[in-house]
């Protein structure tokens, strides 16, 4: 009995200082630029930097499937799945439309061009130029799913209603953790306003 208490409190301890590796790496990544206008009760709206991005285009709207496949394409070129072999650091939050047909971004670190990115090894792989924007957010926590997209779409869509502002029909779902992170998991849904 004394064996599987130290087993567990081995495993505890390995998963608390797992958590905080990824707590403290969060610091480090570059993040989508942006300026909180105006704070509601339950949504805000920012100003987006006009910013560039890798992307991948996907024949589904499913998240599971959009996550898991967009993403492994795209961590596959940041790792060095191009014609230098380059690695490029990772960004937040990873980025996703909501849209018949999703497309998955990631955002691509300040230092880079579109002219000085290495070419994708992977031909799906296109690069975006964003323009500045302005977005009303809604955030949640936990693990995401498509039923908990699709409701807090809902939740930032009467929040706008009821507060009579305009917006357009271009919705992202933004996630900010690793799979693995257990603790302060962040997700949004933005919509770019009128």
């Amino acid at each position: 009995m004394k064996t599987v208490f130290i087993i567990i409190g081995v495993i505890v301890v390995l998963f608390i200082i797992f958590q905080l590796y990824f707590v403290n790496a969060q610091k480090d990544i570059e993040q989508y630029p942006y300026k909180v206008v105006k704070k509601y009760d339950n949504f805000e709206i920012r100003n987006y930097e006009d910013a560039l991005f890798t992307s991948v285009k996907l024949n589904t709207n499913n998240y599971d499937k959009t996550s898991s496949k967009g993403f492994s394409i795209l961590a596959g070129y940041i790792f060095g799945g191009n014609e230098k072999e380059e690695k490029i650091a990772m960004t937040s939050p990873v980025a996703m439309t909501l849209e018949e047909n999703s497309t998955m971004l990631f955002l691509v670190p300040k230092e880079y061009s579109k002219e000085s990115l290495p070419k994708p090894n992977d031909a799906s792989i296109e690069f975006k130029e964003m323009p500045a924007k302005k977005v009303a957010a809604i955030t949640f926590g936990g693990w995401a799913n498509d039923e908990k997209i699709a409701s807090y779409k809902m939740k930032l869509i009467k929040a706008l209603d009821k507060e009579g502002i305009k917006y357009t029909n271009n919705y992202f779902f933004l996630g900010y953790n690793a799979p693995m992170e257990v603790i302060n998991r962040k997700n949004e849904v933005i919509v770019e306003l009128e």
